[in-house]
């Protein structure tokens, strides 16, 4: 069995889960910081272990083009390749591919598109992103899938998701990986009997896991909540549910309050190399003149490697000299963030009192605005 569902909570679709990978068990709701290039940016592969990281997400389309798939499936694989012996999800390189606009064109087929780092072309096909993703070796794979833009018209919408349910099938047909999980991806857009109609074949296709994809990409927060709240229902409670993209922690707490499982996201360890640390009370810019003599830490209640050792005066002059060591410390509060506050989800579901933490964070998290 993949997915335990240890409890649920009473008053919101919340649950407590324990998900088994090839090299680790994991309880859920949990965030996987990303690790673009087979590297979370700024970090050493200790430190995240010590923050207590147990699940990255790597980036196919990435790896693909620089080193190659088969260099790293030389090397052994990429938990090899990187030394980190904990898990590790892949994306298809799907959302890439789909990002690049006018450098790519969409058959049934696959994806024709020219790399962004040396303008060669490539032909993405399902079968490709499995290969990659098995040459790579990671825990969890995904299929590949068209991500339609918001806004989108319904036809553009439906017809990116009829081609992910098919491409989902043949990457289901292709996979062969026994040691590797593979989850389809809902999608369907800001259409609910699409996004419905999505879910319900992805679930015919009986995969061990499901990612929620095409949220999360400039449309207003209620609407997206309003298509978990459609999704969620019909994906069974047996199977996690990956909500892709998303790490904020307003909008982690609104999605496990609707029943989402997994996360991940640039936003923790991109806002750190660029001076912005979440605290107790909402973010804070580090460069900000304020800070110039603030002597404390970052957060007063923070227990992670910089809060118990550096001021926001040092922090605030390390970024201010563009000292690499900068981004290293930022990136290391903001994932350690990150990390306690998905604990503490996790004990509140618990100890049945998720409702009662989403407030009280809520509370805090929304009173200090910075001048």
């Amino acid at each position: 069995m993949v997915f335990e569902l240890i409890k649920a909570d009473k008053n919101t679709n919340a649950r407590l889960g324990k998900l088994k990978l090839a090299h680790i068990e994991v309880e859920t709701p949990i965030f996987m910081p990303v690790g673009t290039q087979a590297t979370v940016k700024a970090m050493t592969p200790d430190a995240l272990k010590e923050i207590g990281i147990k699940l990255i997400l790597s980036n196919s389309y990435h790896l693909y083009l620089r080193p190659g798939h088969k260099l790293i499936e030389r090397a052994g694989g990429l938990h090899r390749f990187m030394n980190w012996d904990r898990g590790i999800l892949t994306d298809s390189g799907g959302f890439q591919v789909f990002s690049l606009n006018s450098l790519r064109k969409v058959k049934d087929e696959g994806v024709l598109f020219k790399s962004h780092i040396d303008g060669s072309e490539h032909f993405l096909t399902p079968e490709l992103a499995v290969e990659i993703q098995e040459a790579l070796g990671s825990d969890i794979a995904m299929t590949l899938d068209e991500c339609a833009p918001y806004p989108a018209t319904y036809a553009h919408t439906e017809e990116a998701m009829v081609r992910s349910i098919k491409w989902a099938e043949r990457c289901k047909n292709s996979h062969t990986r026994r040691d590797q999980l593979l989850f389809g991806i809902i999608q369907g857009g800001f259409f609910p009997d699409l996004r419905k109609k999505s879910a319900h074949e992805m679930v015919g296709l009986d995969f061990p896991g499901y990612g929620i994809g095409g949220l999360s990409v400039g449309e207003p927060k209620e609407v997206m909540y309003k298509m978990l709240e459609e999704v969620t229902p019909i994906i069974p409670k047996t199977k996690p549910r990956y909500l892709m993209g998303v790490g904020e922690p307003v909008t982690i707490l609104e999605a496990v309050e609707r029943g989402v499982d997994m996360f991940d996201c640039v936003l923790p360890t991109r806002n750190a190399r660029n001076a912005s640390v979440f605290t107790t009370y909402g973010s804070i810019s580090l460069v900000k003149a304020a800070y110039r003599e603030d002597f404390t830490p970052i957060d007063e209640t923070c227990e992670c490697y910089t809060c118990k050792h550096y001021t926001k005066a040092y922090l605030r002059h390390l970024f201010k000299a563009k000292e690499i060591l900068a981004s290293t410390l930022a990136t290391w509060h903001n994932l350690y963030f990150m990390e306690t506050f998905m604990k503490r989800i996790r004990d509140a579901i618990r100890e049945g009192r998720f409702l009662e933490f989403k407030n009280e964070f809520l509370r805090k998290y929304k009173t200090k605005k910075e001048e």
